[in-house]
């Protein structure tokens, strides 16, 4: 009897606006046999965001009963009472079937995975060319007004200094560029076993 194959976990952050869930979203689409992590945050909704698709979204007081019930693999409180994690259950579920789990993570959520699968786990880090680039491209998105552009861009600064833990640096000066190149590297890490 053979036993089942257990999925690998790849690991995608970067700061915000640097076209990390552009990347996923192209490798989702790809034959890698991905599922993506739905990570679970306290934040509201934006746009067309939709509950259980894109975020789990859970009061401040919910998030914090799963930390105190030890449901999170990884979690942060990214800015006051702003929580991002990552359930248990979702890793377990989606590696239990076969399947590579993706994860769209903040940095220190990204180094924690990481740490925590070793081998099992390739973490990539999506670099923006510059901070200017990203300020540009937050102000582009028109998702945020000017102050949460502000605190996003000192919170890119603080994130690029996680780059060197991770196992891949991908500058993302390109997207079509960058997508090939994820692409690459999801190849080569897949075939080892």
């Amino acid at each position: 009897m053979t036993t089942p194959k257990i999925g690998k976990l790849i690991i995608f952050s970067a700061p915000s606006g640097s076209g990390k869930s552009t990347i996923v979203g192209h490798l989702l689409q790809k034959n890698f046999n991905l599922e993506f992590s739905v990570s679970a945050t306290s934040r509201a909704p934006r746009g067309a965001e939709v509950n259980g698709r894109d975020y789990y979204f859970l009061s401040a007081d919910e998030f914090r009963a799963k930390i105190e019930n030890q449901e999170f693999l990884e979690w942060e409180e990214v800015y006051a009472d702003t929580y991002y994690g990552t359930l248990r259950s979702e890793v377990d579920r989606i590696t239990q079937q076969g399947k590579n789990i993706v994860f769209d993570v903040d940095v220190v959520g990204g180094a924690n995975i990481k740490k925590m699968y070793g081998n099992r786990a390739l973490a990539l880090f999506i670099q923006p060319p510059s901070i200017d680039e990203l300020e540009q491209r937050l102000k582009n998105r028109g998702t945020d007004s000017p102050d949460k552009i502000a605190m996003r861009l000192a919170k890119a600064s603080e994130e690029l200094t996680w780059a060197p833990r991770f196992d891949v640096v991908l500058v993302n000066d390109d997207l079509d560029k960058a997508k090939q190149e994820a692409e690459k590297i999801l190849t080569n890490f897949l075939s080892q076993s």
